[in-house]
């Protein structure tokens, strides 16, 4: 089960889109989020490029609390196409961001 809400990967998916303008604002807002919602970030990601698969969630939000060794914010800005990562992995999990990324972008 996710512990975070998906308008805040969809801010997450943002910002990273936008990673040479708001990379502060980026890491600002994931090293907000407490321990469990950054797992479930960093689960997220490892689903969307097929590290874990939907089934394998649980086990995956373990992992990452239990190797989180490095802030997660650098973990994730090291990632290459982390937006798409999200975003795919939020769709394997059944779960849209288009509505919370438009509500987004009208706010922003």
């Amino acid at each position: 089960m996710l512990e975070i809400i998906p308008w805040k990967v969809a801010q997450v998916v943002l910002m990273s889109r936008e990673l040479d303008r708001a990379e502060g604002e980026l890491r600002g807002f994931i090293d907000r989020l407490n321990e469990d919602e950054q797992a479930s970030l960093v689960a997220i990601m490892w689903v969307g490029r097929d590290a874990f698969s939907t089934d394998e969630l649980s086990e995956a939000i373990a992992t990452a609390k239990a190797e989180a060794t490095t802030p997660t914010a650098d973990y994730l800005l090291g990632t290459p196409h982390l937006s798409d990562h999200l975003e795919n992995g939020m769709e394997e999990l059944g779960i849209s961001l288009s509505d919370e990324e438009d509500d987004l972008m009208r706010r922003g």
